[in-house]
């Protein structure tokens, strides 16, 4: 079986697979957790291919602070951002314009290193979770869904002034991730997860994030080797570079393919 092949069936049985298996547990948003920042701050890496640098509950602001230490120190050939859930959502909002700045501040500082730059569009969530955290009346006049519409255009519009290459992670879960409350959603939920959780991905949501990463990196032939994942919770999954992250996932097929 080629690659292309590989790709397609893995998308088509996690697009249709009712999971059965224990899954993740949900990431905490404080950005006080010791084991993400312990896990996040050692970069742990496998063969040199990737290293998982999200830290739960970040935001641009977080990002900015620990860019240095956690991404560029690492001389990245080429590093994969994914940031803004955090900075649209109550607890750590971040309004609009200074979210753009802060975005150009990122990408600007990863270019300006050398590294190549992949940027992601942020998932979408299942609302009615949503606004059990987070006050309906925040997110008004617009409501979440523009509000994350809003967020996504930003990504892209700084994706093509830094020269960097963008895949859109929404318009794939929209199109096949069933956010909503069946037992299949890539999204956790009460009937995948026991939690109204709503955010997350569930761990075939992380291999999905995974397996479009590294189909994009292939067909765009973007560097395999020496990639830093930097982001939120999205990016942390379970902080590994073996299990369930899309780092993980990712840095398994890269290693597959080296063989």
């Amino acid at each position: 079986m080629n690659r292309r092949q590989l790709v397609k069936n893995g998308l088509v049985t996690i697009a249709s697979a009712v999971v059965t298996s224990p899954l993740l547990a949900i990431t905490s948003h404080s950005g006080n957790d010791d084991h993400q920042r312990t896990a996040a701050a050692a970069s742990e890496r496998n063969n040199d291919q990737v290293i998982n640098a999200g830290i739960g509950g970040n935001n641009t602001v977080d990002l900015l602070k620990r860019i240095d230490k956690d991404c560029l120190m690492h001389d990245p050939a080429l590093t994969i951002l994914m940031v803004g859930t955090n900075d649209m959502n109550s607890v750590k909002h971040v309004p609009l314009e200074q979210y753009k700045t802060n975005l150009e501040t990122l990408a600007k500082k990863i270019r300006k290193s050398g590294s190549k730059l992949l940027m992601m569009t942020i998932l979408p969530a299942y609302e009615p979770y949503l606004l059990t955290r987070h006050p309906a009346a925040f997110y008004q006049p617009e409501g979440v869904t523009v509000r994350r519409s809003q967020v996504n255009k930003v990504i892209r519009e700084v994706a093509a002034k830094y020269k960097a290459a963008l895949l859109d992670m929404e318009l794939r879960f929209l199109a096949i991730g069933k956010v909503g409350t069946d037992q299949d959603s890539l999204i956790q939920n009460e009937a995948n997860s026991n939690k109204t959780d709503g955010i997350h991905p569930t761990a075939n949501g992380y291999r999905f994030i995974g397996l479009s990463v590294y189909d994009y990196i292939v067909d765009y032939q973007l560097p395999t080797s020496n990639i830093v994942c930097f982001g939120d919770s999205i990016t942390h999954g379970d902080g590994s570079i073996d299990r369930n992250s899309y780092p993980a996932f990712l840095n398994k097929l890269l290693n597959q393919k080296a063989l």
